[in-house]
């Protein structure tokens, strides 16, 4: 049976597509982006998560832990990453509970089961089962069979995707998706090396070919200030959207969610000091791609 490794299934989500939704969040992304507010999505495997601020020093975890990998130094506890088995002992034992394993594997049949339970409420609202990430392409086999489950049960499916993946894995879904919520962010290339980790030839290729074989897609644009907000990103989107004829599109503003979950991953805060866009830039932007002709709707 195929199992996906997941680390969220949030309910009634509202903005992750149509109508009210179950959004399902799959481990392991090919970009890693600066401002990602998933940060538990980036790594392809379990990982412990730490809050600092419940940990009394008590020492349970140190104990707990079989292979040594956690000790107490300047009164917290510390993991060793790299001798870290993510089996979870120091999670049920810790008393503050301030430690976590951040994934966990669920079979098609569970997360289709799961999504299942709602269905009155996709019914009444034109919603449905949003797979999102990370990058849910990543794990294909699952999202594949997941996505034909939901089908069959009446279930519309979207997958918000960022576009850094084979062609082959399009095509495979295409029949079993109902919508794709496409993520654009940096167009010059270079610059998008820098801030995602990966060129954008391959995502921006990916797109017109998509938008070829579909009209069911949606672009998702970060609002990210002192990134991807300057007037000359915004003008070679635009351009390049008319280019594939596209007229819908979601601005997406940057909210510093993730700083909290980044010191809990002990991963550095890289957007320290960046704050989110203010409602009159949101609506400048906004105004840029409605003038150009778009169907612009700021948030998913």
């Amino acid at each position: 049976m195929t199992k996906g490794l997941i680390f969220n299934i949030q309910k009634f989500c509202v903005h992750d597509g149509p109508g009210i939704r179950t959004t399902v969040f799959l481990k392991g992304c090919p970009l890693d982006c600066w401002w990602c507010h998933n940060v538990e999505s980036i790594s392809f495997g379990k990982e412990p998560m730490v809050r600092a601020d419940l940990c009394g020093a008590c020492g349970a975890c140190v104990t707990a832990c079989s292979e040594g990998a956690v000790a107490l130094a300047d009164g917290r506890a510390v993991t060793d990453l790299a001798r870290c088995v993510r089996c979870g002992d120091c999670v049920v034992d810790c008393p503050q509970s301030g430690r976590a394993i951040c994934g966990r594997e669920m079979s098609v049949a569970e997360v289709v089961a799961e999504i299942a339970k709602d269905k009155v409420f996709y019914e009444q609202s034109g919603g449905g089962a949003t797979f999102s990430g990370g990058e849910a392409m990543a794990q294909i086999d699952f999202l594949h069979e997941a996505l034909r489950g939901c089908r069959e049960q009446g279930i519309h499916t979207a997958v918000d995707t960022s576009g850094q993946v084979r062609w082959e894995s399009f095509a495979r879904i295409l029949p079993d998706t109902g919508l794709f919520l496409y993520d654009l962010k940096i167009m010059d290339e270079e610059r998008h090396r820098r801030f995602t980790g990966v060129s954008n030839r391959l995502i921006l290729e990916n797109l017109a070919r998509l938008a070829q074989e579909t009209e069911q897609i949606r672009i998702r644009f970060p609002v990210i200030p002192t990134v991807t907000d300057d007037e000359e990103n915004i003008a070679r989107m635009i351009a390049f959207l008319h280019g594939i004829r596209f007229q819908q599109i979601d601005l997406l503003p940057f909210h510093p969610l993730g700083k909290g979950k980044a010191a809990q991953l002990g991963r550095d805060n890289r957007m320290e000091g960046i704050a989110a866009p203010s409602d009159d830039r949101m609506e400048q932007v906004r105004q840029q791609f409605a003038e150009a002709g778009f169907a612009v709707q700021v948030g998913g």
